[in-house]
């Protein structure tokens, strides 16, 4: 694979309206050119058609319970511990002025 030169990034940048400095520009150069090889390297890679489509590294299970229906306490009993109780609900403050 060729290596993407100075002058490229040059051009890239001039095209981009970015200001770079020589420095700038050599840095870049090598940053691009590691990261041109990474994707070949990848690109490579095309024996994997019998490798499994995965969304996790590792295998993950659900670990929540079962969704049972349970008895649960009747409503006398909870509103007998309630601080104050209207009509079969619980009473709370008004928060809203809106009827």
């Amino acid at each position: 694979m060729p290596e993407i030169t100075r002058e490229q990034v040059a051009h890239l940048a001039r095209l981009s309206r970015l200001a770079m400095d020589d420095d700038e520009l050599d840095g870049l150069a090598a940053q691009l050119d590691v990261i041109l090889g990474a994707v070949a390297q990848i690109s490579a890679a095309t024996d994997a058609a019998d490798v499994p489509p995965t969304t996790h590294a590792v295998p993950v299970e659900n670990v929540t319970r079962p969704d049972l229906v349970v008895p649960s306490l009747n409503r006398d009993e909870v509103l007998a511990g309630a601080p104050a109780a209207e009509d079969g609900r619980f009473r709370v403050p008004r928060i809203l002025d809106v009827e």
